[in-house]
Formats: C-alpha cells, structure tokens, sequence
C-alpha cells in the first residue's frame, strides 16, 4: 500500500483557506496516489454526496456509495446550514435514526429502534445512554452506520452507531496552510440560548517536521424551553498532526467537555385527555413526611403501602377503586390546561459530567506496502444525576484502549485485494451506583413547584439505600482480520471475522444498598466470535446490489460502562452469563449513483435479533427483533440546488415478552389509561401502581405484534433543500413527517401523527456570515415517548414549539 498524501481541489483549498463556518462548498478531500477509490465531486454539494471515504464502516477507506451496509454520512456543512443542535435532528438527513426522550437528554443515538453505540474517531466511547447529550456542534462530519460493528471495531449493541469526528480532527488542514486561520462565531435565540465559539488552525512543525494544529472550543449558558432547566457547558478540543519522516506520521488530540444541565421526564399524571386537550389531573399528595425535614426518605417511604392493596398487579385492568389505599388518593382534586413547559423538573434537580477523550495514533507505511497504525485512546467520565421525584444515580468510569491495525493491498490487472489483522485490548474501570426504588412521577402537581409532598431524600446525598452499587472492571482481548476483495468486471467481497475473550471482575457495595445486603465480588471469562460477509456487484451504469449478512458480539453494559453483580451471579447464587451476547444482521439493498455522479440513492432492507433473555438491560440493551426498510436519496441538482429525501419503516419486537410464542408479560409502571375499571383517577395519583402487560401466546390467538414496543413511529418520511443564490444568500427547509404511536408498551396513550418544518435564511461573505434557522415553523405539537417499554404510560414528553436561533460568524 503506498503512503497516501493530502491534496485539494481550488474550491476546497479556497474554504481551508477562509475557514467558512456556514456555507463552504466543498470539504478537502483526502486522496492516495492511486485511483483505486472512487470519488465524487460535484460543486455546491454541501457535502452530501458519499464520495468521501468513511473509515468508520470497515476501514478500508470505502466510499458510502461502495460500502455493502446501510450507512449515512452528515457532514460540517450540512449541519452548520440546518443548524442541526442534537442528536434527535440527525433523523432528517439519516433513515433509521428517530430516539425516543432518554429523559430529555441527548445522549446516544437510536438506530433501527434500539439505541446505539458513540464512536469517537472509529473507536468506541464509554456508554452514554442519557449523561450528558453528545455535542454534535463540536463535528466535523457524523458517520451513521445501521446494524452491528464491524468486526475490527469489537464488540457492539445490535442498532448501529454514530462516529463522532471532532473539528479538531482537521490538523491536517491546518498542516498544508501558509499561515493560520479560523473564525469566531456566536449563537442566541429562544430560552436564553447563548453559545460562543472560537476555531483555530494552522502550520506547526518540530524542527524541520512539518505539522499543523486545530483548536476549537465552545462556551454554552442558555435557558431551556422547560421550567427550572437549562445548560451550561464548555468544550475544549485539540489536535496535533506531524509528519516525522517520509513514512511516519502522529496524529494526537483530545476534548474536555464539562456539561451542567437536568433531565427532563416530562408530563406526568399521564391521560390521553392530556395529550389531545392539554387537560391536566391537579391535586395535592398526602404528606408522609413524618420528621418534617423536607424530604420523604427510604424510611418514610418504606413504612406505608403507596402501591394500593395488591401491590402487584399481573393484571392491570383488574385494579379497582377498592385497590386504592388512603395515601395514593389526592386532596382537593380538580383540572386545568398544562403548558408544555411545565414539567416534571425540580429547581435542584442537576445533570452533571465532566468527559475527557485522548487519542494518540501512529501510521508507518513500510517501503513493503504495509501501513502499520496503532491507534491508543482514552476515555472517563464522571456522571451525578439528581431527580427530586425519586431517582439519583452516578457514574465514575474509564475506558483504555490499543487497537494495532496492520493493512496491505495487493493488485493485479484485474484484481485489487486489501487485507487487516488487527490485535486490540480494551480495559473499562467503572463505579455505578444508582437509587430507584421509591421513584414516583405522579405525586408532584406540575401546575406548582416540587414541595416536600413529593420531593425524596436522594440515595447521592447521603451515600447509602442505593438500589445497586457496583464497582469493578471488565478487558477485552480480541484479534481480527478482514479483507476486501474487488474484481475489475464489478464483483466485491468483504469478509471479517474476530474472536473476544473479556474477563469481569465487579463488587457489589451491599453495605450501602437499601437492603443491607453483604459485601460480595463475582468473577467470570466470556468469549464469542464475530464474523461478516458482504457481496455487491457494481453494474457499468452505476446501480449497485448488494448482501450482506453478519453475527456480531455485545457487551451488556449499562448506563455507567458498568456489568453488575447480578449480570454475574443469579438470585440464587449461581453463575450465569447476562453479560455478553451476539446479535445477527441480515441486510439487502442497492445503491446507485447516476447522472455525473450527482445523483445519490439507496435502499435497505433488514432483519437483525438479539435473543439471549439473561444477558439483557431493558434500559440500554434489550432482547429485541428488528426488521424494517430505508430509503435515502441525496441529488445536487446544479450548482445551486441540493436536495435529500429519506423514508424508514421500522418494526422493534420485544422478544422477552413473546418468549418465542408462548406469550409472556413486561414489567412497567401502570398508567391512568391502563387502570380501566377505575372510575376516578385522583384516587391513585399520590401512589404508583406497578404491574405486568401480558402477551398472549400464539395458542391463544397472540400475535408477535402484541410484542412491538411502542414509542417508534412505524413510518417516517423526510426531505431537505437547500437553495444558493449564488450572491450571497442561502435559504433552506426540512420536513420530518411521522406517523402516530403509543407512548407505552400497553398501548394505553397515543400520540398523534406529526409533521415538523425547519426552515432557515443565511448570508455569507469572505470574512463574515450570518444565520437565521426558525425549528417547527407550523408551531406543531408532538411528543417523544420517554422509556416506552418501562414508564411510557405514565409519562411523555411534549416537545419545543415555535422557536429561533441566530448565528454570526467572523473569519481570519
């Protein structure tokens, strides 16, 4: 393999130069000697078109367009036009993408109806479901991949990923620049909404090496649409790239993210009034308070009965007004009209983490035609979680991983073969410890503030009655090896597999959990294989077919990074295996590439299943079957025109409720709508009616689709344009249409069907530009499902109406 260099068309050159934060025509672009890989440049593309490589997939530096898997890239200038602030807005330029509410906050995201992996630079980030929400602002371009991991990338959830590539990642830029250059820029809008950023890049060197540098930080302290919300968070990215000799080379960077903010559940005291009208339940809590300090505590909670007289209830509509007890009933009942701000958020209420990321690799291209890349990174976070209603829960983890990849290509007239083995070790430190038990949502009246009726002493503040509390470590060894193999006449084929043994080691803190149990430590070695095989055929006028079929490995690690104790150890003291797994992907589709290679589409269709019931966490990693379809169509029109279309149908069964047709139930907390032989609501509100929905088996006239976990619209349609005057000026849109779905797995609450318009205005000239993004122009209401399969008939969250942000940029 030859030593690739870094060059760039005039356009391209022309944007490094000026450094454009919103509007650059067209990225630098990465090229080897050879032309082996195809490229597409087409002018005014924004970037859309999947011509770049995109070593997040299989690390052969494929093109989208060539690559046998659902994928999808987003990239710096797409998101600067559409001001594209989280992760939830990703689903107008990526089929497969909708996340439901993790709490308000947007952590990971959702693929294919399960959430997904974070990558940072194609290596895997510690777990973050809900901690802290991933600063999309801070890319340079998102890689979307749909279904499991390749296997050089290891273990990985079923859904798919997101490879976060950080604007510091852009050294390289900065190496091949006379002098430096950068911007500043500065961002307001509704709610207080304040972010300041500054960039930076230019040539460096160490003697007579030559590098180059990128810095880029951000400084956020806005308002929040909710009540007693808001954000303040700093961003700090760096990187370092040098050339020590004609072939060796360092690339080195990292980020600090400091974010303080809260959850936000949402609406409580749930009804389908509430969602059609806006018709909310009031009512005060009875106290149980007994010591007048405040807080209801563990102790105060656990000496009266708040559940009503079954406690349990197998059967949710057999609940009765008798089944309510004294203290679920509400005092001085009545109803009002509740804004979408008023939710469920305390003014103590906190959601704090510090992250830090650090990466150091180091490329060697042997005289052979090896490339030799060691690739090092290191992760930790430290994660406090604050929730007045009854939930705490912290993190402090860490992850280190070396991952050794050794590449070669072979050619003949006729034949190109790349080759990979790669070694890798990755060792995850973590500390969890989280606090439920008594978590009530309904015992608050939203219409006023959190009060001593409702407000729990927190397990976080006195570092005891903690649900779990694990402290422990988990490595992974593994090796894989894969290859690439493509025939002149069209033919390609990728092969791939990996072998993992992880060894745990996890400490539950049994003297501070609420059942005061021992102190106790678990050990065990897991290990499973991964494994892919994609064929695709490229026909001369440019449609490509393609299979592939894969088996990948997965660690179920919770919130934290963490693997518990009882993962290890059942509750009857026996080893069993809820740690590791493997999930399955079946995938079809074609992709094409037509008029002047301006004309992007592909069509997906899939089948993935994870099935092991033990090895589960409902939360982050549940035992699911997922089947559905993806179109995307990317078309720059002519220089002036870009436009995108996109369209999911999407089906998640939840298998450990079908149990393979022989019926079955799933945990949740019971809904107003779930409770129907119940005549008045405000009886059960200062309490929580926990129970089972029950699926009835095949036998019995059960279908699989009393199985589907609700929460993910079956079928979403998109489309985006963007328009260039040519003088100046942008304008542009998005249109997100989804169909209507329940907000829980009881399929009590619907949601209505929504349609959402972005639009947005900007003006940009060579050293300053502006612009103008108004979301949800139509003020439409709609709602996200929060945790669908555990809480959703209980709570929802209604989402942003009518809003504004303005953005101004300088350039130097």
């Amino acid at each position: 393999m030859t030593k690739p260099t870094f060059i760039t068309n005039p356009l391209a050159k022309a944007v490094a130069i000026s450094l454009a934060t919103l509007i650059p025509l067209q990225g630098i672009a990465q090229e080897t000697e050879t032309e082996d890989l195809e490229r597409i440049e087409v002018t005014g593309s924004l970037g859309s078109l999947p011509g770049q490589d995109v070593e997040a997939v299989f690390g052969f530096g494929k093109s989208i367009l060539e690559t046998p898997r659902s994928a999808s890239t987003i990239s710096e200038e797409q998101l600067e036009r559409f001001s594209i602030g989280d992760i939830d807005e990703l689903v107008a330029f990526a089929p497969g993408t909708y996340t439901q509410s993790f709490f308000g906050v947007a952590g990971s995201l959702d693929v294919r109806g399960t959430p997904g992996e974070a990558y940072f630079r194609g290596v895997k980030r510690l777990d973050n479901p809900g901690n802290y929400p991933t600063p999309i602002g801070a890319s340079s371009r998102i890689d979307i991949v749909r279904g499991p991991a390749s296997p050089i990338y290891g273990p990985a959830k079923i859904g798919g990923y997101l490879n976060f590539n950080p604007k510091s990642a852009s050294a390289s830029r900065g190496q091949y620049l006379d002098e430096n250059a950068g911007a500043i820029s500065y961002t307001g809008g509704s709610w207080d909404k304040s972010v300041l950023t500054a960039e930076v890049g230019g040539p460096a060197s160490i003697g007579d090496k030559k590098g180059g540098f990128y810095l880029y930080g951000e400084v956020e302290n806005s308002g929040s649409y909710y009540d007693n919300s808001g954000t303040d968070q700093t961003i700090l990215q760096g990187s370092f790239n040098i050339d020590v000799t004609d072939n060796l080379r360092f690339e080195m960077g990292g980020m600090h993210h400091l974010y303080d903010g809260n959850q936000v559940a949402g609406w409580n005291r749930l009804t389908q009034d509430l969602v059609d009208n806006g018709t909310y339940i009031t009512g005060t809590a009875k106290p149980l308070d007994t010591d007048n300090d405040g807080l209801i505590s563990h102790d105060e909670y656990g000496a009266v009965n708040i559940a009503g007289a079954g406690f349990f209830y197998a059967y949710a509509p057999g609940f009765t007004d008798a089944d309510a007890t004294e203290l679920m009933q509400l005092d001085n009942p009545g109803t009002t009209t509740l804004k979408g701000n008023q939710t469920l958020v305390s003014s103590d209420d906190v959601l704090l983490n510090t992250v830090d990321t650090l990466y150091f690799d180091i490329m060697y291209y042997t005289d052979s035609g090896w490339e030799i890349k060691n690739q090092l990174f290191y992760e930790a976070y430290d994660n406090l979680n604050e929730n007045a209603y009854g939930f705490s829960q912290m993190h402090d983890s860490s992850v280190i991983e070396n991952k050794l990849v050794f590449a070669n290509m072979y050619e003949t007239e006729s034949f190109v073969a790349q080759v990979q083995l790669s070694p890798s070790i990755r060792h995850t430190e973590f500390m969890h410890a989280d606090d439920f038990t008594y978590e009530y949502f309904n015992r608050r009246d939203l219409t006023g503030p959190s009060t001593a009726l409702d407000k729990r002493q927190l397990s976080t503040r006195i570092n005891d009655n903690f649900d779990n509390y694990d402290v422990g470590h988990y490595t992974d060894l593994g090796i894989a090896a894969m290859t690439d193999l493509t025939w002149d006449f069209g033919l390609n084929i990728v092969l791939g597999v990996r072998y993992d043994s992880i060894d745990v080691k996890t400490t539950t803190r049994g003297d501070l959990l609420l059942s005061k149990v021992p102190v106790a430590t678990a050990e065990d070695t897991f290990s499973g294989t991964s494994w892919n095989a994609s064929i695709s055929y490229k026909f001369e006028f440019g449609l490509i077919p393609y299979f592939t079929q894969a088996e990948q490995a997965t660690i179920v690690a919770g919130q934290g990074a963490e693997i518990g104790y009882g993962q290890l150890i059942d509750d009857e003291g026996n080893s069993f295996n809820g740690a590791f797994d493997t999930s399955t992907l079946t995938e079809f589709g074609v992709k094409g590439s037509f008029l002047d290679d301006s004309l992007y589409f592909a069509i997906a269709s899939y089948e993935q299943e994870r099935t092991d019931f033990n090895a589960q966490a409902i939360v982050t990693n549940a035992t699911t079957l997922n089947e559905g379809t993806e179109i995307e169509l990317r078309w720059v029109v002519d220089d002036q025109l870009v436009v995108t279309a996109g369209y999911t149908n999407m089906k998640v069964y939840n298998l450990t409720a079908w149990n393979n047709g022989e019926g079955g139930s799933l945990f949740g907390f019971l809904g107003l709508e779930d409770l129907t032989s119940l005549t008045d609501p405000s009886l059960v509100l200062g309490g929580n009616p926990i129970g089972l929905t029950l699926i009835p088996s095949a036998a019995d006239g059960g279908t699989i689709e009393d199985a589907r976990k609700q929460g993910i619209p079956e079928n979403i349609y998109t489309a985006t344009a963007t328009y260039d005057f040519q003088n100046g000026f942008t304008i542009n849109t998005s249109v997100i249409r989804a169909d209507s779905t329940y907000s829980g797995f009881s399929k009590s609450v619907s949601l209505p069907a929504y349609t959402l318009v972005n639009a947005g205005i900007s003006y940009t000239t060579d050293t300053w530009s502006a612009n103008l993004s108004v979301k949800n122009l139509t003020d439409e209401k709609y709602y996200r499902a929060n945790f669908p399969d555990l809480f959703g008939a209980q709570i929802v969250l209604p989402e942003l109406p009518t809003s504004y942000q303005a953005k101004f940029s300088y350039k130097f």
